[in-house]
């Protein structure tokens, strides 16, 4: 008879899972030791929440469960983080914990994990969709399959499971747990009054948001934009779901958008279409009387916060985003479309075929010149990786400034190749994002662009993709401080104080101690280089790029 420590990593492989993160403990040893006897290689990550991280980026990248795991007490409270980042990317992870033991519950314990200490099975229910404590061997095949349910059906997202030492190593019947099987998207039974709405629009506006990604709905998406020729903006999290250079593309709007997509709400929308957003203050800062349209349209599958944001009505459509605009231009398939004069306009003069949003900004005088400028800026950046990164490459943007100038300015070439989550907004979990990404998609070219604040909070995971041969390239954008904050700080109140880092950061130094390839650059022939050689290199390294500290982020529209 089978173990449950046994049983769960048969599971894990027969589901096709081959990684498994996490920092090993007393309490957990009986499955790492399971996860070697079965071929589930285990990452040995340099914290929880890394490992957390980590999973959740090996889940993005291959549509596969990604399994993390910690120890009793601080192992499990580590990964907390990391599982609000999970569900805010709706993104399937198995969190595992364990106990001391489930017979000695009640007696004092190192690292308790029970209602009598840390009771983790407590609290990851906010930060996961499932979360339970198995006391005995025979929960356990009932209690994985709600957890696997649960993880990848529906809204999806992370679940939590903490199991005992001795529960681990007790003897379980066998059984066999297929994955959920996926159930067909679901279609909202209002794409007639939807199609009617866009007909009769004259002046609309879409918006996308990182719906579009969890759904992988980037050609309905543009098939969409077409047929009813909407001008089209992103939301921070929803960076990335639309080429930059489609003539359609008006560029970013929220938190780190451009004038132009204000100037355009400012308009008179009578439409607004929003695609899997939320509409957060982060997706809609600073809205002004003159930006409320006369209706909004609403896809996402969560309608929590439908007709929430804008004083005007909404018709929401719940489901699948995929789904229900492949559905909706079926429906329109067999109407010519009407090309409204007022959008035409908008499509032909957002058309700039030879000038990327870069180009496009320094032509408006929105970035300083070179010539006043010692050191390269975060505009600068984003226009040298713009142009030399290959055109499918994965790129993860950390939380703070360096994410908010790629959300204006780094072009997008492939849709789906730039993820940000603007939601929880945990810094430093873009660099595990990359991680995990990397070891699921090896022969992917990975990028975590980040910073030197997210990199003092989990840059050590760097030696994680060193020994696992995860060869993703680290940019770090160092100015010396909390960027977004110091700027946001002074802008509000006139004063900064505790944002700057009295000693900075030396990321190069910081990549050579862990193991990795280190460059430093300071201006843009110098990055091109580095990004040559690290691209060529094939394996970890670190970019440090010295950005001006005075620079403005693109981040003080929100109050």
């Amino acid at each position: 008879m089978e173990t449950v420590a046994s049983s769960l990593v048969r599971h894990l492989h027969s589901w096709g899972i081959r990684h498994a993160f996490g920092v090993p403990g007393k309490a957990i040893v009986p499955l790492i030791l399971e996860l070697g006897n079965q071929n589930v290689e285990f990452v040995l990550s340099r914290h929880e929440g890394g490992a957390g991280f980590s999973a959740a980026g090996y889940a993005l990248m291959n549509g596969r469960l990604g399994v993390a795991i910690g120890t009793s007490g601080p192992g499990g409270t580590n990964m907390l983080t990391a599982a609000g980042q999970a569900k805010a990317y709706h993104l399937p992870v198995l969190f595992i914990t364990g106990h001391a033991s489930s017979k000695d519950s009640g007696r004092p314990l190192g690292q308790d994990s029970t209602f009598f200490a840390a009771d983790l099975a407590r609290m990851f229910e906010p930060v996961t969709l499932f979360s339970a404590r198995v006391e005995r061997s025979e929960q356990f095949p009932v209690y994985l399959q709600h957890a696997v349910e649960r993880a990848l059906t529906g809204v999806r997202g992370p679940v939590h499971l903490s199991i005992p030492q001795d529960v681990l190593t007790e003897p379980v019947r066998h059984f066999e747990l297929e994955l959920p099987a996926l159930h067909p998207a679901l279609r909202s039974p209002r794409l007639k009054e939807a199609a009617e709405l866009l007909e009769q629009a004259h002046r609309p506006a879409l918006l996308l948001g990182k719906g579009v990604h969890i759904s992988g709905a980037y050609e309905a998406v543009e098939a969409f934009a077409e047929r009813w020729q909407i001008p089209v903006m992103t939301t921070p999290g929803g960076k990335g779901a639309f080429r930059s250079r489609h003539p359609l593309h008006i560029g970013p709007y929220g938190l780190g958008g451009c004038p132009e997509a204000s100037e355009y709400l400012k308009s008179g929308i009578d439409l607004f279409v929003a695609i899997g957003t939320k509409l957060s203050d982060m997706s809609l800062p600073a809205i002004t009387e003159d930006m409320i349209p006369q209706a909004v349209l609403h896809f996402d599958i969560d309608g929590t916060f439908v007709g929430k944001s804008f004083p005007a009505p909404a018709l929401f459509i719940q489901g699948d985003a995929k789904a229900n605009l492949e559905a909706l231009l079926e429906l329109a398939a067999e109407r010519a479309p009407e090309v409204c004069g007022a959008y035409a306009e908008a499509a032909a003069a957002l058309q700039t075929p030879d000038l990327s949003e870069n180009e496009v900004m320094k032509a408006k005088s929105l970035v300083i010149s070179d010539e006043t400028q010692p050191l390269i800026t975060a505009v600068q950046v984003m226009e040298v990786l713009g142009r030399c990164l290959p055109s499918d490459v994965m790129v993860f943007g950390d939380d703070g400034s360096h994410s908010y100038h790629a959300i204006r300015s780094l072009d997008i070439h492939t849709p789906g190749s730039f993820r940000f989550d603007d939601v929880f907004a945990a810094m430093g979990h873009a660099i595990g994002f990359s991680i995990g990404a990397k070891i699921a998609s090896p022969d992917r070219t990975v990028v975590c662009l980040t910073g030197d604040g997210c990199m003092f909070m989990h840059g050590t995971e760097i030696s994680t993709a060193v020994n696992n041969g995860a060869g993703v390239i680290f940019i770090v954008l160092n100015n010396g401080r909390l960027d977004m904050v110091n700027k946001g700080m002074r802008h509000a109140t006139g004063r900064s104080d505790g944002t700057v880092y009295e000693t900075p950061l030396q990321a190069a130094l910081l990549a050579e101690a862990l193991g990795a390839s280190a460059f430093t650059a300071s201006s843009p022939p110098e990055l091109e280089g580095a990004l040559e050689k690290a691209l060529q290199a094939g394996k970890a390294a670190v970019i440090e790029v010295l950005v001006d500290p005075e620079e403005i982020p693109p981040t003080l529209a929100r109050g």
